[in-house]
């Protein structure tokens, strides 16, 4: 899912309940100031809302969200008012990942509480639930200390996609474990950007002296792709049938206009993008990224030579 279709979705998810649940006051005027939209933007994202249902995907089968004169409506089907009822399987996961955000250091008391109450109900004979996390790799407890006391590191990171060892100076701002890995989230001196760091492929860490900076919001700590500084870029030029691929894959929009859109596409290999563009076909033309260039000449090679062309 790329960014924009995420923070259309989050701001589709956060304005759906405040207007089920303020009928007399979600006019346009005051939606669109709450959740910044723009009439045409509200007006969009309700007809989209409307068409989300069960197989047959009729309209307003879950939900009947629309703009009345000034009002913004917005009904869920009957269905929706009881309560949620999780079989044993879901709350188990969700118990799970509870336990697992907790050992990680990223808990809060009002998670403790509630994991605390869905055990009792899940698990009353009181053995408990084991959750097993990865191990803690050496350099996270200097990468804490380096957070804590706001310090610059200095860290030997090896890319295992081009094996290649570089050191770079960086600014830690948070550590977190997703998926049974470690992370680092930084901003990287030597790229002059954010980059998201795998702990399990620093070597060596050193704590400087010189002051660390951090933003006032982070990055969300979970493993969806993040741009690393060893990625190969690859920028592709799109034609109007092929624009799903710039809400499909994470890639950055560089233009766009009639004739179609031009995104930036980082990843690990150039395989990736340059298999794209060959199911793409005359849809898409690579721009920039001679890694892709020199891997989509080989795989058409490989192609003609396996159908004898």
């Amino acid at each position: 899912m790329s960014e924009r279709t995420a923070a259309r979705l989050t701001r589709i998810l956060a304005m759906l309940p405040w207007v089920m649940a303020n009928p007399e006051t979600a006019t346009v005027d005051e939606v669109c100031r709450r959740f910044e939209y723009t009439p045409k933007e509200l007006a969009r994202d309700l007809e989209l809302v409307m068409v989300c249902g069960l197989p047959g995907y009729f309209p307003h089968d879950l939900m009947y969200a629309s703009i009345v004169g000034d009002d913004v409506v917005v009904e869920a089907a009957d269905y929706f008012s009881g309560q949620r009822r999780l079989t044993a399987s879901e709350g188990l996961r969700l118990l799970s990942a509870a336990l697992a955000t907790e050992a990680a250091g990223a808990g809060s008391v009002a998670l403790r509480s509630a994991a605390s109450k869905l055990a009792a109900v899940l698990v009353p004979d009181g053995e408990g639930v084991v959750v097993d996390v990865a191990d803690r790799p050496e350099p996270v407890e200097a990468l804490e200390v380096a957070i804590a006391e706001g310090r610059r590191v200095r860290i030997t990171y090896r890319a295992l996609n081009r094996d290649e060892t570089s050191v770079r100076v960086v600014d830690p701002w948070q550590v977190f474990t997703d998926i049974g890995r470690w992370y680092l989230d930084a901003h990287d001196h030597s790229a002059g950007a954010y980059r998201r760091f795998r702990v399990d492929r620093i070597r060596e860490v050193e704590l400087l002296e010189d002051p660390a900076t951090a933003p006032v919001e982070l990055p969300a700590p979970e493993a969806a792709y993040q741009p690393n500084p060893d990625d190969v870029r690859a920028v592709i030029r799109l034609t109007p049938a092929a624009r799903w691929v710039a809400e499909y894959y994470p890639v950055s929009v560089l233009a766009s206009d009639v004739a179609g859109v031009e995104v930036e596409l980082r990843s690990s290999s150039p395989s990736i993008p340059a298999r794209l563009l060959l199911r793409l076909g005359p849809d898409a033309s690579l721009v920039d990224g001679d890694e892709v260039a020199a891997e989509l000449d080989r795989l058409r090679s490989k192609l003609l030579d396996r159908y004898g062309a």
